[in-house]
């Protein structure tokens, strides 16, 4: 509901990403609409940006419902949302307090890629199984932001590490740090884009099980 609902108010059309993810979730307006105890011209209106844009107490009623009606039938929605996100992210956490970045690499490993290390602490990390992700993830990009982009995301299987930071560069929420996992090899570009949305780059020649227990044991 957070992640949804997050979409929605930092969208620059939020009408039209309300509409997207009532569709993904195939209910009706028909069905929003009784829900929520509107009229269906309501929820049009707001699709279509004729009404003005919602404020945060309707979009909660609207997630709200629109979850509700999902769950009336059956919650596949929910089921799906949820198991495609677990097998693509094998390992999630938020910390107590910030972790500065350089003792966050240090504690896995890992060896910055970008030219700047800004001072930023790392408060939570989510490692993501990439081609899981690019299979089953789909419209749930956001889970993996967990409850604060000041995370670090680690991506295991990459190969070149462009794919992960071209996804990033187009979505509105950034994370503070991308850790690639043992990757052959990484692309030049891929740099260059987190250097452009100051985001630290790194590598780690640690693997995936090694990786998640050095994790583990950071606060």
């Amino acid at each position: 509901m957070e992640k949804i609902a997050g979409e929605i108010a930092i969208s620059d059309e939020p009408g039209r990403t309300m509409r997207k993810w009532r569709e993904e979730m195939k209910i009706t307006v028909k069905d929003l609409s009784h829900q929520m105890g509107v009229t269906p011209s309501v929820i049009s209106d707001y699709e279509s940006g004729r009404r003005r844009s919602p404020g945060v107490h309707t979009i909660k009623r609207l997630v709200e419902s629109m979850l509700e009606v999902d769950a009336r039938g059956g919650g596949r929605f929910a089921s799906r949302w949820n198991t495609a996100a677990n097998e693509a992210i094998p390992s999630m956490a938020e910390f107590g307090t910030g972790v500065p970045a350089k003792e966050f690499l240090a504690a896995i490993g890992g060896k910055p890629l970008t030219k700047r290390l800004p001072d930023r602490e790392i408060r939570g990390y989510t490692v993501i199984d990439s081609i899981k992700a690019i299979t089953g993830l789909g419209e749930d990009y956001l889970k993996i932001f967990g409850y604060t982009t000041e995370r670090a995301l680690i991506f295991t299987g990459v190969k070149y590490g462009r794919s992960p930071m071209i996804v990033i560069r187009t979505h509105p929420l950034k994370p503070a740090m991308v850790v690639y996992s043992r990757p052959e090899k990484v692309d030049d570009l891929a740099v260059k884009l987190a250097d452009l949305d100051n985001i630290i780059l790194a590598r780690t020649e640690l693997d995936t099980d090694a990786l998640i227990a050095k994790l583990e044991r950071l606060p």
